[in-house]
């Protein structure tokens, strides 16, 4: 029987994976340009609005004080995110969580057909962590969960736990489910796995702090798209943008 959850109204979060300007195929659309995600964060600050990891963002909601505030969360744990998207992170003031896939750290994302891009090796994790962004887990093997028997979301959701806190020596509160799939088995999994929290894809209705709704940002999202995402979460905007000029 599931354990009972309580709904949490949580401010938006989005959701990117690879921060990149490689010019090879991306059919799975998992790549950003790293201008892109620059004005994407331009137009956060703009509005009045800084962009904090998962757990920082729902540690200012018990608080009471998450106003102004948007999650950023990078899936997969791609070699880019630190290469690339802490750079873009840092210049703006904002920090992020990144998903680790545990079990593929220093390979490829082998779960997908087409291209393969590097994940983070340990030491390139923990160099994530001293910069003062989040590490969540993105289970071991990035499986689908939804009905999964209860070896595999062990597996997947208490080793790849372990694994990432064996990594840093700190503990590891979040966690994500690899295709935004789960099931009430998958979440009572990572209530039992002691995770803080965990998110999802879509589901924009509010979930409970172990389901938390994302926003996916496509590698042609537009500052109008993004917009339009923070406004279907009803983000509450705390400086509006200047009119154009002329108008």
């Amino acid at each position: 029987m599931s354990a009972v959850a309580t709904r949490v109204s949580a401010p938006a979060v989005l959701m990117y994976h690879s921060i990149s300007a490689s010019p090879e195929p991306d059919p799975h659309r998992i790549r950003v340009h790293p201008d892109r995600l620059d004005r994407h964060l331009r137009l956060l600050g703009r509005l009045g609005l800084r962009g904090v990891s998962q757990t920082e963002l729902l540690r200012a909601v018990d608080r009471g004080e998450a106003a102004g505030l948007v999650g950023l969360t990078f899936d997969d744990g791609y070699a880019d995110f630190l290469t690339t998207a802490v750079p873009v992170l840092a210049r703006h003031g904002m920090t992020a969580t990144v998903y680790v896939v545990a079990g593929h750290m220093g390979a490829t994302n082998s779960w997908d057909t087409g291209p393969q891009f590097p994940i983070m090796t340990a030491d390139q994790v923990r160099a994530v962590a001293a910069a003062g962004h989040e590490v969540g887990s993105h289970t071991t093997t990035h499986a689908r969960l939804a009905g999964a028997d209860p070896a595999v979301l062990a597996a997947e959701v208490g080793d790849s736990r372990r694994l990432l806190e064996d990594v840093l020596q700190a503990e590891v509160p979040g966690f994500c489910y690899p295709y935004g799939a789960y099931d009430a088995a998958a979440a009572d999994a990572v209530r039992a796995a002691g995770y803080d929290n965990a998110c999802v894809t879509g589901d924009y209705a509010p979930g409970d702090r172990h389901t938390l709704p994302r926003c996916y940002v496509s590698p042609a999202d537009t500052r109008a798209h993004v917009l339009a995402r923070l406004a279907r979460h009803a983000v509450r905007i705390r400086r509006p943008l200047p009119a154009p000029a002329g108008h």
